[in-house]
């Protein structure tokens, strides 16, 4: 592990940071840091002394703040109920005082072990990850569905092992989230924030794993989304992503901006999501032509993938197929029912519905990609 974790050390008894620092200075892969407020730490050892109640709204507004990854609280209280009060602030690890060696140790070795890429995900590996941009014709057409579930199936339908990040560009009402049933700690807005920091290790330990084994990157929601995406950031990040991960499926709504640009741009695949309807047809028409016009995504990158379709529509497949002047590229069917079960319970498709028509059309449209990818 080249990349030295950040470890912030806020403990008033002198003894007791003297013991902390004696165990932890020796240690290569940690950064020991007085803790400073409003900079960001990979680990914060925090002691909670007598002011009980202080000590808690202080680990509250560092939670709150989201600058720190992991905190390890340490204390000379003992109490069943103080105990169970660390466990519901979020600490990952209580340390009773007086501390001893083995149980920092012990407790150090696990942070670092969570530290450490699993399922092969190694920042120095060859690979050449494909962008699969995902883009809504219209709001509401289904685009993080698509994406969530795309996203979980490409993991699964290859024979050799994929490693897949999924990566929300909806800022401010980003969904992936909820659609999983996550709480992650971390959005890409931490990266920009962070900026300086930021290399391939840093960036990996920002992503949640979710259980299924997706790597998942969510948008920064509310206020903290605004402003903070450029073509900049964005661009580096995905270089970065691009030699660790062999799919990067990207939500991008329904924007098109100079952040959505820059990924189309650096894209492999585009997934113009549409229903059938005029309006929605209408817009995917506009795109197109832009596209044309701006010389990228090219022809053979776009693919339009019909939501929600159904046999009996007053709009026929031959009649968008004539008026777009191409082929519809995927078609998935309309199941209200098993997509909002799906959603309601933070599942994907495979889980909640796995012999239905509309996961099987999610298989069938990613079995494509993992051809493309063997090429």
């Amino acid at each position: 592990m080249n990349h030295q974790m950040t470890v912030g050390l806020r403990v008033r008894d002198r003894k007791v940071q003297m013991d902390f620092e004696e165990i932890l200075s020796p240690l290569t892969e940690l950064s020991l840091q007085e803790f400073a407020p409003n900079r960001p730490y990979e680990l914060l050892i925090l002691e909670i002394g007598e002011d009980l109640e202080g000590g808690f709204e202080l680990v509250s507004s560092i939670q709150a703040s989201g600058l720190v990854q992991e905190i390890f609280l340490t204390s000379t209280h003992m109490e069943p109920e103080f105990l169970i009060r660390t466990l519901r602030a979020g600490a990952r690890e209580f340390i009773p005082q007086p501390i001893k060696k083995e149980e920092v140790a012990a407790a150090v070795k696990k942070f670092l072990e969570r530290k450490q890429p699993k399922h092969a995900i190694d920042p120095k590996s060859d690979r050449h990850g494909k962008i699969i941009y995902l883009m809504g014709s219209k709001g509401g057409v289904g685009t993080t569905t698509i994406a969530v579930n795309l996203a979980a199936n490409l993991v699964k339908s290859s024979i050799n092992p994929v490693s897949v990040a999924l990566v929300d560009m909806n800022c401010i009402l980003g969904e992936i989230p909820i659609f999983l049933n996550i709480k992650p700690k971390f959005s890409w807005g931490e990266i920009a924030r962070n900026i300086s920091r930021l290399d391939a290790q840093y960036l990996i330990s920002t992503f949640s794993k979710h259980a299924n084994g997706i790597y998942v990157l969510p948008a920064p929601i509310g206020l903290e989304g605004m402003g903070v995406s450029t073509p900049e950031l964005i661009e580096r990040i995905l270089s970065l992503m691009k030699p660790i991960f062999d799919f990067i499926v990207i939500d991008g709504g329904q924007s098109l901006d100079e952040v959505s640009l820059k990924i189309l741009e650096m894209t492999e695949s585009l997934c113009m999501i549409a229903v059938l309807s005029l309006p929605c047809l209408t817009n995917v028409k506009r795109l197109l032509r832009t596209f044309e016009t701006l010389g990228y995504p090219r022809d053979e990158q776009i693919r339009i993938i019909i939501n929600r379709f159904e046999k009996k529509s007053l709009i026929s497949l031959k009649d968008v197929e004539t008026a777009l002047n191409r082929k519809i590229s995927g078609l998935i069917e309309n199941d209200y029912p098993n997509t909002m079960s799906a959603i309601n319970q933070g599942k994907t498709l495979d889980l909640v519905a796995p012999g239905a028509d509309v996961t099987k059309n999610i298989k069938a449209l990613v079995s494509g990609f993992i051809g493309a990818n063997k090429t």
